[in-house]
C-alpha cells in the first residue's frame, strides 16, 4: 500500500498515523507471539514498523507510550510460570534490499569511527520459536520462551524432551551459561506429524513454525515429547564468564559444549561478502530440511558489539536480511466488512482458496477504502490507479507464516459489467453513520456502545490474554452470552454478576444449557471469581480505550501506581489543568492518547460501564520500577537541547535502565533537567519552577557513565 510520504505529513496526520500503526502492530504482535496465529504478513509488519520509526524520527515529540519501536514480542500467555530474563531477549531490525545492508554497514562504521572493513557473521534466520536455556554448573535448570523480551514462559519440562538440548553440557562451561536459539521442526517431521494428526482425527498444523510453537507450549510435557522438535543455538544471555572474544568463536564454543549450531554460519568481511552469502543461502533455501525466512548478520568482534549497544528493542550490531515475499493469483469472491472494538470498518477479501508458499489461504486484508479504490490517503494513484472489484483476479502477497494481503489486479481478466466497490458509509452492524476523521485512513462507526459489533469486540478484548484472560470465557462464549435473553452479558461488569444472576434465575440454569454442565458452569464461575482481583495495568488495557495498548497501560499504571490515583487524575485531566500536564509529561503519552483516555472517562455511557466494573473488582496497585543504589531511581528526568556524547535515545534508555522516569515535558513533578546546547523552553520552564538543571557531563558523572 502506498501511503502519504512521511516528509509531507502534518503534525495532526502524523499523530493519527502513529495511532493507527500502534494499534495494527500491537494486534499483530499478540497474534504472532502470544496466540501463535499470525494475521498479517512479515513484509507488511516490517513495512508498518519502519514507517512508524520514520514518523517518530521526524516528529520525536509525538512518540507514544505504546510505540511499536519499543516492543519486543507480546505478553506472556497464561498457563505457564513467568520467567524474567536477566538479559533481555530482543528482536532484530530488518532489511529487504542490498542498499539497506550497505546502510547498516555504514551506520556501524560511523558509530565506531572506523574507516576499514568490519567483519560479520552471516547465518540462516530459522523460522521457529525463540528459546533461552539456563545452565548452572553444567546442568540445565530452566528453559523460557522469549515472551515480551523481558518476561517469558517457563517451559523447562518441555525443553528437556528435545533431543538437541543437552541436559548437561560437555567441556569447560561457565558456571552460569544462558544459551539462546530457535526451536523448529524439519519438513519431513512436520509432514509425518500432520499425517498422524489427521489419522487420529486431530487438528493439523498450517506449517512447521506453528507446529513447533504449539508443541513447545504444551501444558502436558508428554505431548511435547511426542513431537519431533529440534534446536539450533546461535546466541547467549547471562554468562558468568565470556565464551570468546568474537561471535564466530563463541558459536564454535557452544558447538564444543554439545549444542547444535547451524553449519551455514559464515564469516564475511564487508557488505559485499554478506550479500554473496545471502544469495548462496537463498539458493539453498528449497533444499534445506527446515524453514528459513532470511539471513542474520552480526558484527563479529564482541568488543565492538558492546560499544554499539542496543536500541530500545533491537541491537545496533545485528540485522535480519529477509527474503522476498511469495506471490500467487486467485479470484476475489467477495468483500466483507468487519467492525472492530474501536468502530473501525475493515475490509476483508474472501478469496478462492489458493496455495501460497505451501499454505492454503482464503482471505486477505484490503486495508481500507482508499486501497480498494486504487489511491492513497492523498488521493494519488497506487497500483497505477487500478481499483479492486469483486470477481477480479488478484495477486496475493505473502511472506512468512501469515494471512496475506491483496497486492495487485489483473485487468485483462476483469469480467464485463463489473462494478466498482462502494465502501459503506453506514455501519453494517448497527446502521450508525460511519465517519472518517481528517488524517485518518480508517472509517469508523459512530454508534459506540449501541453498536453490537463494537460491544462484542470490546468484550472479546476484555477477556483476551493480555487483559482479564478468563478461562472458559472465550470469543464464542462472549458472543453467546451477549445474545442470551436469560443471562445477558452486555458490559464487562455483567461478567462479574453472572454467577449471582444464575443463582437467582428461576428459569433455566446455566448448568442445564447446551454446551454446559454442572462441572463446566462451576468452573466458569470460579474462573470469573479468580479474576475479580486484577492488577491495575491489566485493567487499564482491558478497558479497550483507543490508542491505549499493553505497553501504555503498563506505563500509566506504574506512574499512578493505584486505581484511586489513576481514576482521579484522568477524571480531572482536561487541557490546561495540572493533571493534564502530568499525564502528557509521561514519556510516550502524547496528546492523542491523553485525549482518548479523558474522552472515555468523560463519556457518560463509558464512564458508567467503567464505574460499574470497578465496583466489582479488587484492583491491585502496580509498583514503579526502580534500581537499587541508583542515584536517579524513581526520579523524573527531562532531556532537552542537543546531547553531544550520546544520542537522545541512548540517554533515555540509560536513564530508564537506572530506574528513572523520562518525561517529554517539564512540570512541577520533574526532578531533574539535563540541558545540552540549544535548550529552549524546557530549560526556561525548569528555571521558573526551581527545578535542578545540569549539563550532559554532570549527568554522566551522576550516573557513573
Amino acid at each position: 500500500m502506498t501511503e502519504k510520504a512521511v516528509e509531507t505529513l502534518t503534525e495532526a496526520e502524523a499523530r493519527a498515523e502513529l495511532a493507527r500503526l500502534a494499534e495494527a502492530l500491537a494486534a499483530a504482535n499478540t497474534a504472532y507471539h502470544t496466540l501463535d496465529a499470525p494475521e498479517i504478513s512479515d513484509a507488511e509488519y516490517d513495512a508498518l514498523k519502519r514507517r512508524n520509526l520514520a514518523i517518530e524520527a521526524r516528529f520525536p515529540g509525538l512518540k507514544r507510550a505504546d510505540s511499536p519501536s519499543d516492543l519486543v514480542g507480546a505478553t506472556v500467555a497464561e498457563g505457564f510460570g513467568k520467567v524474567p530474563h536477566r538479559v533481555r531477549m530482543l528482536s532484530l531490525e530488518n532489511a529487504f534490499a542490498a542498499e539497506e545492508v550497505a546502510e547498516f554497514d555504514d551506520r556501524i562504521r560511523r558509530f565506531l569511527g572506523l574507516t576499514g572493513e568490519v567483519s560479520y557473521t552471516a547465518e540462516p534466520k530459522i523460522d521457529g520459536l525463540s528459546l533461552s536455556l539456563r545452565y548452572q554448573d553444567g546442568m540445565l535448570v530452566q528453559a523460557a520462551t522469549r515472551g515480551d523480551g523481558e518476561v517469558g514462559e517457563d517451559v523447562t519440562q518441555n525443553a528437556r524432551t528435545i533431543a538437541d538440548i543437552p541436559q548437561r553440557v560437555t567441556g569447560d562451561a561457565p558456571q552460569v551459561l544462558e544459551v539462546r536459539g530457535e526451536v523448529y521442526m524439519s519438513h519431513a517431521d512436520f509432514a509425518a506429524l500432520n499425517d498422524r494428526q489427521a489419522a487420529a482425527g486431530d487438528k493439523t498444523f498450517a506449517n512447521p513454525r506453528n507446529a513447533a510453537a504449539g508443541s513447545l507450549r504444551q501444558l502436558d510435557a508428554r505431548i511435547t515429547a511426542s513431537r519431533p522438535l529440534r534446536f539450533f543455538a546461535y546466541a547467549w544471555g547471562e554468562l558468568s564468564a565470556p565464551l570468546a572474544t568474537t561471535q564466530s568463536a563463541a558459536i564454535a564454543r557452544l558447538a564444543a559444549l554439545g549444542f547444535q549450531t547451524n553449519p551455514l554460519t559464515t564469516l564475511c568481511d564487508g557488505p559485499e561478502a554478506l550479500l554473496d552469502q545471502y544469495r548462496r543461502i537463498e539458493a539453498l533455501r528449497a533444499t534445506l530440511e527446515y524453514d528459513i525466512d532470511g539471513v542474520v548478520y552480526k558484527v563479529n568482534d564482541l568488543g565492538l558489539q558492546a560499544r554499539l549497544g542496543f536500541r530500545s528493542s533491537t541491537p545496533r550490531w545485528a540485522i535480519a536480511h529477509k527474503f522476498p515475499a511469495e506471490l500467487a493469483w486467485t479470484e476475489l469472491l467477495g468483500i466483507d466488512i468487519q467492525v472492530g472494538r474501536t468502530g473501525a470498518l475493515s475490509p476483508v477479501a474472501r478469496l478462492k482458496p489458493v496455495t501460497v508458499g505451501g499454505v492454503v489461504v482464503s482471505n486477505a486484508t484490503l486495508h481500507n477504502e482508499d486501497y480498494i479504490a486504487g489511491r492513497d490517503s492523498r488521493g494519488e494513484a497506487i497500483r497505477g490507479g487500478k481499483d479492486i472489484r469483486v470477481g477480479d483476479w488478484v495477486q496475493v502477497y505473502r511472506a512468512g507464516d501469515v494471512i496475506p494481503k491483496v497486492a495487485d489486479v489483473d485487468l485483462s481478466r476483469r469480467k464485463d459489467g463489473s462494478q466498482p466497490y462502494v465502501f459503506p458509509e453506514i455501519c453494517p452492524e448497527c446502521g450508525s453513520p460511519a465517519h472518517r476523521e481528517e488524517g485518518d485512513s480508517v472509517r469508523r462507526c459512530t454508534g459506540g456502545l449501541i453498536c453490537p459489533a463494537q460491544a462484542v469486540e470490546r468484550l472479546k478484548h476484555f477477556v483476551s490474554r493480555g487483559a482479564f484472560d478468563i478461562e472458559g470465557l472465550g470469543a464464542k462464549q462472549v458472543e453467546m452470552f451477549f445474545k442470551d435473553p436469560i443471562l445477558p452479558v452486555k458490559t464487562p461488569a455483567d461478567i462479574f454478576t453472572l454467577a449471582e444472576r444464575d443463582a437467582n434465575n428461576p428459569l433455566q440454569k446455566l448448568k442445564n444449557r447446551e454446551g454446559f454442565g454442572e462441572v463446566s458452569a462451576a468452573k466458569l464461575f470460579a474462573a470469573i471469581e479468580v479474576r475479580r482481583t486484577i492488577p491495575l495495568d491489566r485493567l487499564i488495557f482491558a478497558f479497550g480505550i483507543r490508542h491505549v495498548g499493553e505497553v501504555a497501560a503498563g506505563l500509566l499504571a506504574r506512574h499512578y501506581t493505584n486505581w484511586e490515583a489513576f481514576e482521579t487524575a484522568i477524571t480531572r485531566a482536561t487541557p490546561g489543568t495540572p493533571d493534564w500536564a502530568e499525564l502528557t509529561s509521561i514519556n510516550g503519552v502524547g496528546e492523542v492518547m491523553a485525549q482518548s483516555l479523558v474522552d472515555a472517562f468523560q463519556n457518560p455511557a463509558e464512564r458508567a460501564a467503567i464505574d460499574a466494573l470497578a465496583a466489582q473488582l479488587t484492583i491491585q496497585p502496580v509498583q514503579a520500577r526502580g534500581v537499587v543504589d541508583s542515584p536517579v531511581a524513581g526520579k523524573t528526568v527531562v532531556f532537552t537541547g542537543s546531547l553531544e556524547k550520546m544520542t537522545r535515545a541512548e540517554a533515555k534508555a540509560r536513564a530508564e535502565a537506572l530506574g528513572a522516569k523520562v518525561a517529554g515535558s517539564v512540570s512541577a513533578k520533574t526532578d531533574l533537567v539535563v540541558a545540552g546546547p540549544g535548550a529552549g523552553s524546557k530549560a526556561k520552564d525548569a528555571e521558573r519552577l526551581g527545578i535542578e538543571i545540569i549539563d550532559e557531563d554532570a549527568w554522566l558523572r551522576l550516573i557513573g557513565g
